[in-house]
């Protein structure tokens, strides 16, 4: 008993941890997955009990940033369908690519976004959104697209690369650009979830404590990022980017 009890502390102060961070700059599940993989979860029930907690909580922040009017509510609704379709495909296609080149991959690309981010004093810090245009819609619609794909059957990154991406496409100042990528996120996760739950990979047990600090994470988090805006979400986005690069790289090398 004593045991449980301290493996369910643990997983809620990671669960609270890894909302907090993932609401301001995305890497959540850099925190997160461990942590559901410490509980002595297999890998399958691990990855869908997560997306049951993360949903609950990419959930409050996605509502959180849309209240405050930081989602481009005409760009989401043109893009979210492109995600959700992605992120079907991602979880239902065998992975062609070799494992190995696919970690090397995503390494030298979250590393590059981090370092551009990093020695970047310019990007992110003002919002010049200028409207919609054919193409930059076009340009959206394969980044919602890849990356929904992409999160669908890997993850690590997808919130990192959604910010990036929507800075350079439609010149969102930081906190415009994790909202919406918060919100295009949200599709994804909600999306992988019910592919999960179809295939029974969700233990309630351990999902619902970590989904409730998860909310508290995601509620906290994403007012402080309302507050402080581009100055807080910036270095804490370089962090990630850099963290989740580390991790994958002591995952290809174990």
């Amino acid at each position: 008993m004593t045991e449980i009890i301290v493996r369910m502390t643990f997983l809620c102060v990671a669960s609270f941890c890894a909302s907090f961070v993932d609401s301001i700059a995305g890497g959540g599940g850099i925190i997160s997955v461990p942590a559901f993989l410490m509980t002595g979860l297999s890998p399958h029930y691990a990855l869908g009990t997560n997306k049951f907690a993360a949903s609950t909580g990419s959930f409050t922040s996605t509502i959180n940033f849309f209240v405050n009017g930081k989602i481009n509510k005409k760009l989401m609704l043109i893009l979210a369908p492109f995600t959700l379709i992605g992120a079907v495909l991602g979880v239902n296609t065998v992975l062609q690519l070799n494992q190995e080149l696919l970690y090397t991959l995503v390494i030298i690309l979250i590393l590059s976004v981090g370092a551009y981010s990093l020695f970047s004093k310019s990007m992110g810090s003002t919002y010049d959104f200028k409207g919609l245009t054919c193409l930059n819609i076009l340009s959206g619609i394969v980044l919602a697209f890849s990356l929904g794909f992409y999160d669908g059957f890997f993850g690590p990154g997808t919130g990192s690369f959604l910010i990036f991406g929507l800075i350079h496409i439609y010149k969102f100042d930081f906190l415009h650009a994790s909202g919406s990528a918060k919100f295009l996120n949200f599709i994804s996760n909600i999306t992988s979830l019910v592919m999960f739950a179809l295939n029974g990979r969700i233990l309630l047990l351990y999902g619902i404590p970590a989904g409730i600090f998860m909310i508290a994470g995601a509620r906290l988090g994403s007012k402080l990022a309302l507050k402080k805006g581009s100055k807080l979400i910036k270095p804490l986005f370089v962090s990630m980017s850099m963290a989740a690069a580390v991790k994958l790289l002591i995952d290809m090398l174990s």
